[in-house]
């Protein structure tokens, strides 16, 4: 970002509080739309399409930036429409990009991740695919809510503020109705997780269960019995495949994503043979090991609970299961590999694991665009480079969006000398 120009008022003389008529140029990593004043200043807005100019109200001053939220649309993009869902108007945070139109969504996430490329990888080069629009409404199948005097409810957007809500248009029906009807007294925070296409439920409850009250086919367990070792789990079924996904393992929150999902890092590693060897880093339960139909997977996963569902799920294959940190992991040759590693990305550690494989084919699931960036900047130090990315908008409706870069040994001799 540019410093303010010369001649212009410093920006802590902007208060809260103040409303500006700005225009916008494009979004950014987090939803807001950046513009800058009639000054100059930088200023990100909450609620805003790029191309827009809107009246905003400034809620924070930054040295270097405002942010700010729409009270008025002068001139809205194509894009913009009405949103749909009633609890928005009543405060809640739980989606952030509503108002604009589905079908646009995975372009507008695109330009973010191209902007994520250039700014922060120096690459202005890589071909990013939007991928295609997934259902906007009716997809979650696991959701994460507060509680407030036993309801759930989601927090207010950049607050800490419960808002119960008597619905939730993104959230599977099935998870909507316990989000809704479920009773949780004694509770901070639920976690409702559902099999879309086999039909079971869970609620995972912090501190304790003890107050739940929820239909008698839900499985219910609170995070101070995990902690004393019981378990519980669902099942879900993906791409023609059964999987177990216990209490405190992760897995992807609708089933047609993780298909799509599966289907891009197919055509990243360019459709892997059966007998080809291939690491799975950041493993998890075992998705990407499971679908891709490789007979001997390597997986690596720090996660007890997720080493344990994919020793359940890969029960007809011949995998190698490691239950450890991706850091502490001593790298064998391999043909292909997938990452998929928390929003944080790969980091130092996770780069050095992926050059020490020699995986001449890389696909990376990356679930920030910023990570995506500075991960892709670092595989380039050791030999690797970005062919493409494709998204899969496993997350209408909000500012979050999954994407598989495909990546290429290009440089061996310098992958060597780095690791």
């Amino acid at each position: 970002m540019q410093p303010d120009p010369p001649g212009a008022d410093p920006i802590e003389s902007v208060e809260v509080g103040v409303e500006l008529e700005v225009p916008t140029v494009r979004l950014v990593a987090g939803g807001d739309a950046l513009g800058r004043t009639a000054d100059g200043r930088v200023v990100l807005v909450e609620g805003a399409l790029p191309g827009e100019r809107v009246v905003a109200e400034v809620v924070e001053v930054r040295p270097r930036l405002l942010r700010a939220r729409t009270v008025e649309v002068v001139a809205g993009a194509p894009e913009r429409v009405e949103p749909t869902c009633p609890e928005l108007a009543r405060g809640c945070g739980g989606c952030d990009l509503p108002y604009a139109a589905a079908a646009d969504q995975p372009s507008l996430k695109a330009e973010v991740v191209r902007d994520a490329l250039r700014r922060i990888a120096r690459l202005d080069d890589v071909e990013v695919d939007p991928g295609r629009p997934l259902p906007a409404v009716g997809y979650r199948t696991t959701v994460r809510a507060a509680v407030r005097e036993g309801h759930a409810g989601f927090r207010a957007r950049r607050s800490h503020e419960v808002v119960v809500v008597g619905g939730c248009e993104v959230a599977h029906p099935t998870a909507a109705e316990l989000l809704v009807d479920g009773v949780f007294d004694g509770a901070e925070e639920v976690v409702v997780r559902v099999g879309a296409r086999t039909g079971e439920r869970m609620v995972v409850v912090h501190p304790t269960a003890a107050g739940v009250s929820v239909p008698a086919d839900v499985r219910v367990v609170g995070t101070d019995e995990l902690r004393r070792g019981r378990r519980a789990w669902i099942h879900e079924e993906v791409a023609g495949h059964r999987f177990r996904i216990s209490a405190a393992s992760f897995f992807q929150a609708r089933p047609d994503g993780a298909e799509a999902l599966v289907a891009a890092v197919r055509r990243s590693l360019d459709d892997p043979a059966a007998d080809a060897e291939f690491v799975d880093l950041y493993g998890g339960v075992g998705l990407f090991s499971v679908a891709l139909d490789v007979r001997a997977p390597v997986l690596v996963e720090r996660s007890a609970a997720a080493v344990a569902d994919a020793r359940v799920n890969l029960s007809d294959r011949q995998p190698r299961l490691l239950k450890m940190a991706v850091r502490r992991w001593r790298p064998t040759p391999t043909d292909v590999l997938v990452a998929d590693p928390a929003r944080a990305g790969l980091g130092t550690e996770g780069v050095a694991a992926v050059a020490g494989s020699g995986a001449g084919r890389v696909a990376l699931v990356s679930c920030d665009p910023a990570s995506l960036a500075r991960d892709v900047a670092a595989l380039g130090t050791v030999g690797y480079r970005a062919t493409r990315v494709e998204l899969v908008d496993l997350f209408p409706q909000t500012h979050h969006v999954e994407a598989v870069t495909t990546l290429e040994l290009v440089e061996p001799d310098r992958r060597q000398v780095a690791v």
